[in-house]
């Protein structure tokens, strides 16, 4: 029975899909976007008239906001990992239908229970955001996926900038109800429409749920998120609100290190600890806070009375009619930011949207004499988080393997949306602080202007830490790769539909076949070009992508093994077992006064005092240890005959070391003092 088998499987999409236009796959997935993005701003104008209609308080009806963020945090890591297990548009469309169950719902609900309910199913939507990005990178072409993603991303806000003036037609036009109806016969539309437009990927992982680690991380999110949510209502330091952030604090520790020890994690934290990766992440929350802020601080300013000195009266259509052009904004730049992102890179794209942000704010703080000049400023802050948008998800994917890359964006969107959280917690909050004297529900421009001020350094923040991302480095010229050659067991396997990428799998075991966990195997091009990189699991097993079956580099590396390389043709069998057989040591002799000590015990301990482990020299005094991570150890050798000790401090490294010990300079035991009689008088 072979040790792996393959995660390929022959392409099931139905030959009417396979000649769609990529145009109208980036189509169908940007209206998929925009529909779910709308959930978060459909019931925004009902929201002070909802306690009427539910017959409930102006607190319990602010759930049918809270909800859908709740819902939509949680949902998006989780859906995220079932994507790259078990097909991308098959969880496209359990979103899609958990939006047609909540709006159904809705559409027949008249109490505030069910409506909640309706809002939670339909919040869950969100989550395809990332699962739609890795779709286009499955299936795009390259030159394709860079204006796809930009506009997949952009959604996020094109949602937000429409859903208000649709809202608003509806609900002064229609029942409160056609709202769910508008919103789930959309969702009909698109689940057919993915159908017949939107191929499956055989890009997968297979492999265990981590459920634990799903229940541990929504615990988490949703303590957090609730208390940012509702920090407002409850008061910042009430018992409540304060419990709340200690308990999400103390499953996220729990959490952390349960993520370390999983070998299929429901988030790779190694992975996410990449520079880049962890940078990019960063500087998400930063410009998601920024991207909300602009967009609350835009839809609140123009709707405030005339006679506040900076409002200007607009009703909630007329409100929506000035926002529309920002959405309409960051669909037109979503092809020029995948231009500027080929020709000078991700990572220059994110900083520039960054500043682009700041400029934005900075100009509010001073432009509001208008409704002009308020359009003017905060499209400017749109124009740079459709460039800021654009580029994460790019960075991102070139920095994670290609079968993680659903998983690696959902964790992108869920720390975007932490952003967009504490953007509004940190409104409301300033707004209810810096009121006008008799009108607490009208905030000082104040407060306005402290929004602005803080959401340009927000987004300079973000530009900061991602000008702290490694540059791409040109391919260097062909050259041998040095190390032992691989020589892997084959078995045959189907080969998919040229047009689709070829996912291959294997073991890596020992010279014993036991499993080594956490070796990185990663696959180049003859001439250096990187194609993809995996991590095995606790089983030893990994999962890797092809763009087709051809002659590929492949290097191998574990923490206390020597690396192996190999050129080798894949993709028409899969790599079934490779046997690492280089093992790094930490080798010596124990002598006493130079000569050899057979026997003796040597125990290795972290510096920090964790054990490692225990050996016995043999008849010449030598002695083998497996080579243990980097960094520093405290090797002691110890004589049972005679009590003797000697201990030795290493730094270990990447590479074999060598540590001879003599026994005959150990520490010297204390003696007890003689004792004195005492004088006699």
């Amino acid at each position: 029975m072979p040790a792996s088998q393959t995660t390929t499987r022959p392409d099931t999409t139905p030959d009417a899909v396979k000649g769609v236009a990529t145009g109208l796959i980036i189509t169908v997935l940007g209206l998929c976007g925009t529909l779910v993005s709308l959930q978060q701003t459909l019931v925004l104008p009902l929201l002070p008239d909802f306690p009427e209609i539910l017959d409930t308080t102006t607190d319990n009806a602010s759930w049918l906001i809270t909800i859908t963020l709740l819902t939509g945090a949680v949902g998006t890591p989780i859906v995220s990992r079932l994507a790259d297990m078990f097909g991308k548009r098959l969880m496209l469309l359990v979103c899609l239908g958990s939006v047609i169950i909540g709006s159904a719902l809705g559409a027949v609900s008249e109490t505030l229970a069910p409506v909640i309910i309706a809002r939670g199913l339909t919040g869950i939507g969100t989550s395809l955001v990332p699962v739609g990005i890795s779709i286009m990178r499955d299936h795009l072409p390259s030159e394709k996926v860079g204006s796809g993603v930009a506009l997949m991303s952009a959604t996020l806000g094109i949602g937000g900038a429409v859903g208000m003036p649709v809202a608003g037609v509806i609900y002064e036009n229609l029942d409160w109800q056609m709202l769910f109806v508008v919103s789930g016969g959309f969702a009909v539309l698109m689940f057919v429409l993915v159908l017949l437009v939107v191929p499956e990927s055989t890009v997968r992982t297979r492999g265990r749920f981590d459920y634990v680690g799903a229940v541990l991380l929504s615990g988490a999110l949703t303590s957090f998120l609730l208390a940012v949510s509702k920090a407002g209502s409850w008061g910042w330091f009430d018992r409540l609100t304060v419990s709340l952030v200690v308990l999400a604090g103390l499953v996220l520790a729990a959490w952390v290190p349960w993520e370390l020890r999983q070998g299929q994690p429901l988030v790779d934290i190694r992975t996410s600890m990449r520079r880049t990766v962890l940078l990019t992440n960063a500087a998400s929350v930063l410009i998601g806070l920024a991207m909300f802020a602009n967009f609350l601080t835009s839809a609140q300013q123009v709707q405030m009375p005339a006679g506040t000195g900076y409002g200007f009266g607009l009703s909630v259509i007329e409100t929506g009619l000035v926002l529309l052009p920002q959405g309409i904004l960051m669909v037109l730049m979503s092809p020029v930011a995948a231009w500027l992102i080929r020709i000078y890179g991700p990572r220059a794209m994110l900083i520039g949207g960054a500043v682009v942000i700041a400029i934005g704010f900075v100009l509010r703080a001073f432009l509001h004499a208008s409704v002009l000049e308020v359009m003017i400023a905060s499209g400017i802050s749109s124009l740079g988080t459709a460039l800021a948008f654009a580029a994460m998800p790019t960075l991102i994917m070139r920095s994670v393997p290609i079968t993680e890359t659903a998983s690696a964006n959902g964790l992108n969107t869920l720390l975007r949306a932490l952003g967009t959280s504490s953007a509004s917690a940190l409104v409301a909050a300033l707004f209810a602080a810096m009121a006008m004297e008799g009108s607490p529900a009208i905030p000082r421009f104040e407060a306005y202007q402290l929004v602005f001020w803080i959401g340009a350094a927000a987004a300079l923040m973000g530009a900061l830490i991602a000008g702290f991302i490694v540059r791409p480095q040109p391919v260097a010229a062909q050259q041998e790769v040095p190390g032992e050659v691989l020589a892997p067991e084959r078995h045959e396997v189907k080969q998919p539909e040229a047009e689709n990428e070829v996912v291959v799998g294997g073991i890596i075991t020992d010279q014993n076949d036991r499993p080594i966990k956490q070796a990185v195997v990663t696959v180049l091009q003859p001439d250096g070009r990187h194609v993809d990189w995996g991590r095995t699991d606790n089983s030893g097993r990994y999962t890797l992508a092809l763009p087709r079956a051809g002659r590929y580099l492949v290097v191998v590396s574990a923490d206390g093994w020597g690396p192996m390389s190999g050129l080798e043709h894949l993709g028409d069998a899969d790599l079934d077992q490779i046997r690492m057989n280089r093992r790094l040591l930490l080798t010596g002799h124990v002598t006493d006064d130079g000569e050899p000590m057979p026997g003796v015990m040597l125990s290795l301990i972290r510096h920090s005092g964790e054990y490692v482990a225990t050996k016995h020299a043999d008849d010449e005094g030598a002695y083998e240890i497996g080579l243990p991570p980097p960094g520093r150890y405290v090797l002691t050798a110890v004589d049972h005959d005679t009590g003797r000790t000697r201990s030795r401090a290493v730094q270990v490294g990447s590479t074999s070391s060598t540590l001879d010990i003599d026994i005959v300079t150990g520490i010297p035991r204390a003696r007890p003092r003689p004792t004195q009689a005492a004088p006699v008088p």
